[in-house]
């Protein structure tokens, strides 16, 4: 069973809003504006990188650095013609209001910043998040650690201390690198799977999902206390 943590760090895209594959298309696109071509499936298993390890992890040695920044720019223009139609994935913003609720700080860690972060905490309604890390913020993006790091630092926590819930492999491995345990989420269209054998130490479909365990799990301890009062 999920235990409660002191608090979590979340991922945004395909953990808390739906755009995993709308990223994986502007990529797509982007990549073909400059010759590329890139199968659909290899973009979306990329997606939740940033642009700083996607182009060469997706690309390989036949990348020419010199169009990365157009590629990137090109992914932001075409991204952001959907900024209004990306929707909340099931339960998301009931699960960061139920964490605080619960007193849990709350981190978000994401590869995202500028127009399309602003643009998808729209979505959810502008959560109150205890901190906010960007890619701004560090120096390589996930599956580093750097991310997950600086929001452990930040929220004044030890890695046993907190839960990493994300949709892809790259947050499993962030996780990982510093010690922490982690929840992967299917509603990004990463398997279960895939998941699993990541290293996700809990693998459940969605944000909806999670807000149950959490529940569950503080119905359950709070069951031991008075169990151990009695």
């Amino acid at each position: 069973m999920l235990t409660v943590p002191a608090g979590i760090v979340f991922d945004l895209d395909g953990t808390l809003v739906d755009t995993t594959y709308l990223h994986a298309l502007a990529w797509w696109q982007a990549l073909e504006l400059s010759g590329y071509v890139v199968p659909m499936a290899r973009l979306h298993r990329a997606v939740g990188m940033g642009a700083d390890r996607l182009l060469p992890h997706v690309l390989g040695d036949g990348r020419d650095p010199r169009h990365d920044e157009d590629m990137v720019n090109a992914h932001d223009v075409i991204f952001a013609t959907w900024h209004d139609r990306v929707e909340e994935l099931p339960g998301a913003c009931h699960l960061v209001g139920l964490c605080h609720r619960m007193g849990l700080t709350t981190a978000l860690a994401s590869s995202s910043a500028g127009r399309d972060l602003e643009a998808m905490l729209r979505v959810l309604d502008h959560p109150d998040f205890d901190v906010v890390v960007t890619i701004d913020d560090v120096r390589d993006s996930k599956p580093s650690q750097d991310l997950v790091a600086v929001a452990l630092s930040r929220m004044g926590l030890e890695p046993s201390e907190i839960l990493v819930v994300g949709d892809s492999v790259w947050d499993v491995k962030a996780a990982q690198a510093v010690g922490a345990r982690s929840v992967g989420l299917e509603c990004g269209g990463t398997s279960r799977c895939e998941l699993d054998e990541a290293g996700a130490t809990w693998v459940l479909a969605n944000p909806d999902e999670l807000c149950r365990e959490l529940t569950r799990a503080v119905s359950s301890r709070r069951d031991s206390q008075s169990a151990d009062s009695a």
